[in-house]
């Protein structure tokens, strides 16, 4: 696909497609866990799935960002059309993720069952939540390999192969799933092994078709070293990315607490509810993708007026999003939640989670999607400030002021909806600021 010329609206729309339907299958995959935990093990493994959740991106967020220093690097190098460079990024991300995936699985080891309890995960839960986190993190190195490889096959406009990886492996996971949790009547334990095997066979494709690739991403294993100045400029793309999703976490681990403190029902109503939203956060991640993709290889081409439509384009795309698949979310949520659970009172608790958000889903997207574009621009700090005080510190003060007055659950979900927004606007404001520099540096 050619980025830096012709109409942008196709071609934001085919490239993010395939990333759509990528983490529509994820969502499928990891809703095929909470359906199997809910129907076949209880409420009790639902609730302790859901609730390991928020610590487990809280461990691997940090080094997950890393990634999309190596998205933005690799796009705008391939945007330039250097090869070279291209071929040295590879590989310093390649291994980048290796060393990182080792780090966050010890990282995880040790520190799930004190978090966990630090967390006020309910006592009926935590001891099924320690298991499942122990088992998962054994996958993270795969993991971590398998989503910095799909990094570099995006950076040079290939969003599909990704895709099929993921559905390949989805499918394995799911019939494990079944495997362990109903002939072997295994419960967590099972679906975390499941995860496990899956995530090891995507990082297998994927390190594959990177070996034998005849273009500049090829992966040689005895070229496999760190270059310093990839390095130095993935991290500082890519820190202050980890450094935001690694905030963003640790505000949701804080309302997973509060949470918490309501009892295990409404743990297992929010975790099937969080499901069920992430299948309208697909459309908006997608287009953070395809918006850093696209600037970067602008960036590195120099086609800089194409920016502004980047982000016309993504605007109108998250609009559209918005309307149809939150629309649907909102009009069938009882339906929904039914898939995971036949407790009707979970099911009330899950359909007030899903209206108070879907409300205003829309600044969800723009406070996700800016950010992408802006650091498709080689601006990173700004967005990550903007996310530290208008969605976490906004987050906590939320709970400790208007949830503390009134500790009912629609005011506990509300606070997502306010820092979308106020996030979402200071999001806005850092493309502009960005978008003023490079305007200075193309006219110097």
């Amino acid at each position: 696909m050619d980025m830096c010329s012709g109409p942008l609206f196709k071609k934001i729309l085919v490239f993010a497609l395939p990333i759509m339907a990528m983490n529509v299958l994820q969502l499928l995959f990891n809703a095929a866990d909470m359906v199997i935990a809910g129907r076949f093990s209880g409420k009790e493994a639902l609730a302790a799935v859901g609730a390991a959740g928020s610590l487990i991106s809280l461990i691997v967020n940090l080094f997950m960002g890393l990634s999309v220093g190596t998205s933005v690097v690799v796009a705008q190098e391939y945007g330039a059309q250097q090869p070279g460079d291209v071929s040295r990024t590879v590989h310093t991300s390649l291994l980048i993720s290796g060393i990182s995936g080792l780090v966050v699985m010890a990282a995880g080891l040790f520190l799930c069952g004190p978090m966990l309890a630090l967390m006020g995960t309910p006592e009926d839960i935590l001891p099924l939540s320690v298991l499942y986190m122990t088992i998962y993190f054994l996958g993270v190195p795969a993991s971590m390999v398998y989503n910095f490889g799909a990094a570099i096959l995006r950076a040079v406009g290939d969003s599909r192969r990704p895709m099929y990886y993921l559905t390949f492996s989805g499918m394995v996971n799911v019939v494990l799933n079944l495997f362990f949790v109903i002939v072997l009547r295994m419960g967590v334990d099972g679906l975390a092994w499941a995860t496990n095997i899956s995530q090891y066979i995507a990082m297998a494709l994927i390190l594959l078709y990177l070996s034998k690739s005849d273009r500049a991403i090829r992966l040689f294993p005895k070229k496999l070293r760190i270059d310093r100045e990839k390095l130095l400029r993935i991290v500082k793309i890519g820190l202050p990315a980890g450094l935001q999703n690694l905030l963003f976490s640790i505000s949701n681990v804080l309302v997973q607490a509060a949470i918490n403190s309501f009892g295990s029902a409404l743990v297992a109503a929010s975790s099937a509810a969080s499901n069920i939203e992430g299948f309208v956060s697909t459309a908006m991640n997608a287009y953070y993708n395809a918006a850093i993709t696209f600037t970067g290889q602008n960036m590195g081409a120099k086609k800089y007026e194409r920016i502004d439509k980047v982000a016309q384009v993504s605007t109108v795309l998250i609009f559209i999003s918005w309307i149809v698949v939150g629309g649907l979310t909102m009009l069938f949520a009882r339906t929904l939640l039914g898939i995971y659970t036949a407790d009707a009172h979970i099911i009330d608790l899950g359909v007030i989670r899903i209206n108070v958000l879907m409300v205003a889903y829309f600044t969800c997207g723009i406070m996700n999607v800016f950010p992408g574009i802006t650091r498709g621009m080689g601006f990173s700090v700004t967005p990550m400030l903007c996310t530290l005080l208008g969605a976490c510190l906004l987050r906590i003060v939320w709970l400790w002021t208007f949830f503390a007055w009134n500790p009912t659950v629609v005011m506990l979900f509300a606070c997502y909806p306010v820092t979308w927004t106020v996030a979402g606007i200071g999001q806005v404001a850092a493309f502009y600021h960005a978008r003023k520099k490079v305007r200075l540096i193309s006219e110097g």
